[in-house]
């Protein structure tokens, strides 16, 4: 007679949310300071106005998003109205896990978290990859 493994339930909202938080403790100061000012948060899906506002039919397409005016952007004479936010989309997540098959929750979770938030800093897609690929 074989043991059967325990799956467990999926990770949740929250469980989602812990490894972004963790993802954030490795990055580097100022940046790791600067990241605790963003909030973040944890959705199954993106809302269908951001979607359409994307112009994404798919909501499995987009696994995270960037509201906010980048850091870089902003100044004194004229600041931002709109807090900076991190969203992160779980279900889109779980489904790129899945088809990714290589790679940890975790890591992905880091992955798109820190994308997420180089746009919150106004890092160029290369310096992203870059710190992306520093992570492995």
């Amino acid at each position: 007679m074989h043991a059967h493994k325990h799956w467990g339930a999926a990770p949740t909202l929250d469980d989602i949310a812990r490894m972004a938080a963790e993802a954030l403790e490795t990055l580097e100061e100022p940046f790791r300071t600067h990241a605790r000012a963003v909030a973040v948060k944890v959705e199954d899906f993106a809302d269908d106005e951001t979607l359409k506002a994307l112009g994404i039919e798919n909501p499995y397409e987009l696994t995270g998003l960037y509201s906010g005016v980048a850091m870089t952007l902003e100044t004194p004479s004229f600041p931002s109205h709109m807090p900076p936010m991190v969203w992160l989309y779980r279900l889109a997540i779980l489904d790129e896990w899945a088809a990714t098959g290589d790679v940890t929750l975790e890591e992905l979770v880091a992955h798109v978290v820190i994308h997420e938030f180089g746009h919150h800093f106004g890092w160029s897609d290369e310096e992203i990859d870059l710190i992306n690929d520093g992570e492995d």
